[in-house]
C-alpha cells in the first residue's frame, strides 16, 4: 500500500501528529479524523480530502475494507477500542496502522478530546476549530478570550450588520460602534485578546468590494484607503449608490473570516487554495465584484507600510517565469500600482509585441499618461522588457534602471551608457567586416523579415567597442531615399550592444522589426528605445534544459549561449565605462520606504541608481 499527496498541505504536517509519542510513534489510539474529512473508495485505494490537503491510498484492493472497518471509530473518537480488538502482528493490525501512518503525516488525525472540557462550547465552532487548527485546543483558548468590535459610520448599514452576525456566529463577542470618520461604504473589524490587537477592513471602490489582510488598525485603515482610491480609479463603471445585500454579506463574511483566523493563530484564508499566482510572503487582499459575482485573493502591498511584516523584500526571482508572476502580481488590474505588459490587440507576427500604459508620474515629469509598447524574440521577454521601461518611466526615465535581478538591471544599464557613449564616439575605426557577423542565424531571420517580408531599405553596421574588447554595437538605419552628399544618415530602427558581433547585429535587427511593426499597428513607439539585447537571457535560460540540437538557431539555444556570455560582457562594459550603476540604497527607516522603489524590491527586483543618465 502506498500513499501519494495529490495536493501540498499548507498547514505543518507534523503539528497535529508531534504530539504523538505511544507506540512506537504511531498515532495515538485515541486519535480521530479530523471533521470535514470527505473519502471517496477506489477500486484498489482511497481518496482522501481534507480540509488544507488530499491524500491518495493506492495498492491492494484491501484498502477499501480496512477503511471500511476503520471509518466509524475515526470518526465517532473510538479507535482505542477497535485497535485493542485487533490481534497482535496480524496483516489487519499491520494494514491499519500503516493506514494511520499515512493520515498521521497528511495532517488528517486529531488527538483524542482532552477530559476537560473544549474550550469553546459552541459544537459549530469547536468542529471548525478541529477542522482547521494544527493545535485546536491552543487556538480555541485564544478564541475564547477573544472580545471583538465593529466600526462603521452607519452601525445599521447592511455590511456592518452582517460583520457583526458573522463575528456572533463564530463564538466571539462583539460590540458595534459607530465611527464618524469611516466613509460610509467601508467597516473596521478589531479583535483583542491574549496577542496584539488585530484589524481588518472591508468596503468597496467602485463596483469591487475589498478585504484587506489582518494587521494593526492603522494599517489596516492605510490599507483600506489606498485600495479605494486605486479601485475607484480603475473602475470601468460606476459606482452603485448602495452595496448589495448578498453582496454586503460576502465582504463582511470574508472579513469576519479573516479576523477570527488572526485572532486564533490560524492560516489565513487566503492560503487555502494554493492558488499560484499569489506570493509566499507578500500579504493578500480580497477583491470582490458582485456582476458577474466572483472573488479571489491578490498579493499586494500598499503605499504605507506601517507593519513589520508589510516591510518584506523576497529574493530575487530565480528565473523568468517567477519574475512574470510577480509582474502579474504588480500589475494586477484593479489594484496594482504598476501597468501590466500584455499583448492586447497587437499583432504578434513577425514579432511578437506587448504594450501598457504607466499611469502619470508623479510631479516633475511627464503629466500625461505615456503608452509603451515593445517587442522581443518572444513575448515573456517583451513583456519583462516592456515592465521594467515602465517602472523607470515612473520612477525618472533617465535616473533610474530596474531589472529582475542585480545581473538582470546591471546589464540593461551597461548597455544603455555603453550604446550612448558609442553614439557619441568619434568613429576613427571602420566597422567590423560583416563576415564575422553575417551569418548569424538570428540575425538571418530578423535581416530577412526587415528587409524582405516588410520591404524596409535599411543598412546594418557593426563598430567594436574598443580593440581587442569581446564587445560590438550594430546599428541599423533606414537608408535615405536620396543618399548622397549634403544627406545625413538615415533615422535609427534599431541597435543593440553584445558580446559578439552576430548577436549585436541579431538583436539590432530585432528592435529594427520592432519599431517597424510598431509603427505599421498604429501604436505609439516614437524612437527605438535603449538596447536591453541580451540582458534577460540568464533568467529565461535558468532551469531550462537545452536540446543538444538547439543551436543558436532556435531561440533557447540562442538565449542558452547569451547566457553563457553574459558575465563576461558585463565585466567588459564596467571596465570600458568606469563605475557601474549602483544599487538604490535601502531607506534609513522603514517608514521611508514606501515609494516605488521600496515597492519594486519588496518583490525582488532590483532598482539601479544610474546618476549619469540624467547628464
Amino acid at each position: 500500500m502506498t500513499g501519494e499527496p495529490t495536493t501540498h498541505n499548507t498547514e505543518s504536517t507534523g503539528a497535529a501528529g508531534g504530539d504523538r509519542a505511544s507506540d512506537g510513534g504511531r498515532p495515538h489510539p485515541g486519535d480521530r479524523l479530523r471533521p470535514g474529512t470527505a473519502v471517496t473508495p477506489l477500486r484498489a485505494g482511497l481518496h482522501l480530502r481534507g480540509r488544507r490537503g488530499s491524500l491518495t491510498l493506492e495498492g491492494s484492493t484491501a484498502v477499501p475494507v480496512v477503511w471500511g472497518l476503520l471509518e466509524e471509530p475515526l470518526r465517532t473518537g473510538s479507535l482505542a477500542g477497535f485497535r485493542d480488538g485487533l490481534e497482535p502482528g496480524s496483516a489487519v493490525r499491520a494494514a491499519t496502522d500503516t493506514l494511520l501512518d499515512r493520515l498521521a503525516d497528511h495532517d488528517l488525525l486529531l488527538p483524542a478530546p482532552p477530559a476537560a472540557p473544549h474550550p469553546h462550547p459552541d459544537p459549530a465552532v469547536a468542529r471548525w476549530i478541529d477542522a482547521t487548527a494544527a493545535h485546536p485546543d491552543a487556538a480555541a483558548a485564544l478564541l475564547a478570550t477573544a472580545r471583538a468590535e465593529v466600526l462603521a459610520s452607519d452601525p445599521n448599514s447592511p455590511t456592518a450588520t452582517a460583520a457583526v452576525r458573522a463575528l456572533t456566529a463564530g463564538g466571539v463577542p462583539v460590540t458595534l460602534t459607530p465611527d464618524p470618520d469611516l466613509p460610509p461604504d467601508r467597516i473596521l473589524l478589531t479583535v483583542r485578546g491574549t496577542g496584539p490587537d488585530r484589524a481588518v477592513a472591508a468596503g468597496r471602490g467602485g463596483a469591487t468590494g475589498y478585504v484587506t489582510a489582518p494587521g494593526s488598525t492603522a494599517q489596516a485603515r492605510a490599507d483600506a484607503a489606498a485600495l479605494e482610491a486605486r479601485l475607484t480609479h480603475a473602475a470601468v463603471e460606476p459606482q452603485p449608490r448602495r452595496i448589495p445585500g448578498t453582496f454586503a454579506v460576502l465582504l463582511a463574511g470574508a472579513a469576519a473570516h479573516r479576523l477570527l483566523c488572526a485572532a486564533a493563530r490560524l492560516p489565513d484564508p487566503a492560503t487555502e487554495a494554493d492558488d499560484p499566482r499569489l506570493l509566499p510572503g507578500i500579504p493578500t487582499v480580497l477583491l470582490a465584484d458582485a456582476r458577474p459575482a466572483r472573488a479571489d485573493h491578490h498579493s499586494w502591498l500598499g503605499p504605507d507600510r506601517i507593519d513589520a511584516d508589510r516591510h518584506v523584500r523576497l529574493a530575487p526571482p530565480a528565473g523568468l517565469a517567477e519574475a512574470l508572476r510577480r509582474i502579474a502580481a504588480l500589475g494586477e488590474h484593479r489594484c496594482g500600482p504598476l501597468p501590466a505588459p500584455l499583448p492586447g490587440d497587437l499583432p504578434q507576427l513577425p514579432v511578437p509585441l506587448a504594450t501598457c500604459t504607466p499611469p502619470a508620474p508623479a510631479a516633475g515629469h511627464a503629466t500625461t499618461p505615456r503608452t509603451l509598447t515593445g517587442g522581443g524574440p518572444r513575448l515573456d521577454l517583451a513583456r519583462l522588457e516592456l515592465f521594467c521601461r515602465a517602472a523607470e518611466l515612473l520612477l525618472g526615465e533617465t535616473a533610474f534602471t530596474v531589472g529582475a535581478d542585480p545581473g538582470h538591471a546591471r546589464g540593461r544599464a551597461l548597455r544603455h551608457t555603453a550604446a550612448r557613449r558609442l553614439a557619441t564616439a568619434p568613429h576613427d575605426r571602420p566597422p567590423t567586416d560583416p563576415a564575422h557577423w553575417s551569418g548569424h542565424p538570428q540575425l538571418r531571420h530578423w535581416w530577412t523579415t526587415l528587409t524582405g517580408r516588410l520591404a524596409v531599405p535599411a543598412r546594418l553596421e557593426v563598430h567594436r567597442a574598443a580593440p581587442h574588447a569581446h564587445a560590438y554595437r550594430a546599428v541599423v538605419r533606414r537608408t535615405p531615399h536620396e543618399p548622397g552628399p549634403g544627406y545625413g544618415p538615415g533615422p535609427l530602427l534599431g541597435e543593440a550592444v553584445e558580446a559578439t558581433p552576430g548577436a549585436a547585429a541579431a538583436f539590432a535587427a530585432l528592435a529594427a522589426v520592432t519599431t517597424v511593426t510598431t509603427a505599421a499597428a498604429a501604436t505609439p513607439g516614437g524612437t527605438p528605445p535603449p538596447p536591453s539585447g541580451g540582458a534577460a537571457a540568464p533568467l529565461a535560460a535558468a532551469g531550462v534544459p537545452t536540446a543538444a540540437w538547439e543551436d543558436p538557431g532556435w531561440t533557447g539555444g540562442w538565449l542558452a549561449d547569451l547566457a553563457g556570455r553574459e558575465e563576461a560582457l558585463q565585466d567588459t562594459l564596467h571596465r570600458l565605462y568606469g563605475a557601474g550603476p549602483t544599487t538604490t540604497p535601502p531607506a534609513p527607516a522603514p517608514e521611508r520606504d514606501s515609494g516605488l522603489a521600496g515597492l519594486l524590491r519588496s518583490f525582488g527586483f532590483t532598482v539601479l541608481h544610474t546618476p549619469e543618465e540624467a547628464r
